[in-house]
């Protein structure tokens, strides 16, 4: 592996540390990631015929607002991740006939470091969020295809590319 491509939170030693971003300039950082929910037809049919209210609320504004709030404690999640005062957090939900939705979390802040753990963090916990909402109805809901979409702002852009 080419010294380009050496893991970011391991120090000279091989011992985890935080990456050292104080010499970086600010700059507008944007990621956005997505993961699939496959529901399966009945409670899909159920979440299209309005959004499945529930004693926690309405499945799909539940699923947003964890989403947005796991992003906003993903520092405390995640070890070795910076601390970040996000400009802005979207969650959005879509249905992907014909048993599964799509959710994307897309996270921005105008720093030092990047925000797709941020991202990546919103759309798995609304993803979990949904299932924990539907599970009375189904044990087979299955979380996949959780994965960085995009990101920009920092050292080296991305895009993922459907294949």
């Amino acid at each position: 592996m080419s010294e380009s491509h050496s893991l970011t939170h391991l120090n000279a030693a091989g011992q985890p540390s935080m990456v050292d971003v104080g010499g970086k300039i600010a700059t507008r950082r944007v990621a956005r990631a997505r993961s699939r929910v496959v529901l399966g037809a009945e409670i899909l049919a159920l979440v299209q015929a309005g959004d499945l209210p529930t004693r926690k609320g309405p499945v799909f504004q539940t699923a947003i607002l964890a989403g947005v709030m796991a992003a906003k404690k993903t520092a405390d999640l995640i070890p070795l991740c910076h601390p970040l005062g996000l400009d802005d957090c979207q969650v959005r939900i879509e249905v992907a006939a014909p048993d599964a939705i799509i959710i994307e979390c897309t996270a921005t802040v105008t720093g030092k470091t990047g925000v797709e753990m941020e991202a990546l963090m919103g759309a798995s916990v609304a993803a979990l969020t949904v299932y924990d909402m539907c599970k009375a109805l189904s044990h087979n809901i299955v979380i996949s295809e959780t994965r960085l979409i995009e990101k920009t702002g920092g050292k080296k852009d991305f895009h993922h590319v459907d294949e």
